[in-house]
């Protein structure tokens, strides 16, 4: 078969602007939250694999905390249980607890490692039960009432919120060839099994391992700006100013929330990136351009590195 020059001169341009970033994060964690289209879409989830896998062997640690909310709720429906949402999120009784560990300890996980394993890599499913890796309590939600009557307290069930993470798990597979794939599920001090939100459990984890990046595949081009513009190379002192005027509202806001929490705490940059794109983890980490918004708390860029 003839060289084709055009292909193999972009191979190669590929590759030169890749080098200084392998460079730069060889050693370096990455801790990635996996969901939305990205999960459901077969070419979307063969790419993100391929990211991952290769990631790991230019020698950086990625680490995967994945979501599952759609799968949750296709086998809740299937099961005729009932699905309750208080402010977005899944009142989870202990019949709805039972069917989320079985999704996202089971058939989400597992999916997410053999793919991971077809493509190359090793890696290894866990939930946050498994070594005691998120300790958990029971997370009550605070609504003000509409009668003047002061804040209410919603309970929602078996959902929680991170206490501590026990990073011996992770830190062994970080000093090894193997992916940690994990289940946001966690346990309290008495054996009792909670459902907790993905992209808290991602920023936690990015935290307490004192991660380079934090990146959240997301169903959006990134955090944009009034004009519909994708906006990155933001400091935190920008995006509050965002939030103050409005410009980024809604359903975004846990998310830049989770982002602003991680950057704050000593995670290096979060990444909110736009997880419909094919390669979209590897575009963000490895080229200059990037698929979505980069927060910063060390710099102010327009570079999303």
């Amino acid at each position: 078969m003839p060289l084709d020059l055009a292909a193999a001169k972009n191979i190669a341009n590929v590759l030169t602007e890749a080098l200084p970033y392998i460079q730069k994060f060889t050693g370096c964690t990455i801790v990635v939250k996996y969901g939305g289209n990205a999960m459901t879409d077969e070419m979307l989830k063969n790419s993100f694999a391929r990211d991952i896998v290769m990631m790991k062997l230019v020698g950086m640690n990625p680490v995967v905390v994945h979501g599952g909310g759609p799968q949750i709720g296709s086998l809740l429906e299937k099961l005729n249980i009932k699905s309750e949402f208080i402010d977005g999120q899944r009142v989870t009784d202990s019949q709805t607890m039972d069917v989320v560990e079985m999704v996202l300890g089971g058939l989400v996980n597992q999916e997410i490692v053999a793919l991971l394993n077809k493509n190359g890599g090793k890696a290894i499913g866990i939930t946050g039960k498994d070594g005691n890796l998120i300790r958990a309590k029971k997370l009550l939600k605070r609504k003000a009432s509409t009668d003047g009557s002061g804040d209410k307290l919603l309970d929602l069930g078996q959902v929680g919120r991170v206490d501590k993470i026990n990073t011996e798990v992770l830190r062994m597979m970080e000093n090894s060839d193997f992916i940690p794939v994990i289940a946001p599920i966690g346990v309290d001090e008495n054996g009792a099994t909670y459902n907790i939100n993905a992209d808290t459990v991602a920023g936690e984890i990015a935290k307490v391992l004192g991660a380079e990046k934090l990146v959240l595949l997301t169903n959006i081009s990134g955090v944009m700006d009034k004009l519909g513009n994708v906006l990155t190379g933001l400091t935190t002192a920008q995006v509050d100013l965002l939030i103050e005027d409005g410009t980024i509202y809604g359903g975004m806001l846990p998310k830049i929330h989770c982002a602003l929490d991680a950057v704050n705490h000593g995670v290096t940059s979060a990444h909110i990136i736009d997880g419909r794109v094919e390669h979209a983890v590897l575009l963000e980490i490895f080229t200059n351009t990037g698929v979505g918004t980069l927060i910063s708390n060390t710099r102010k860029t327009g570079e999303d590195a």
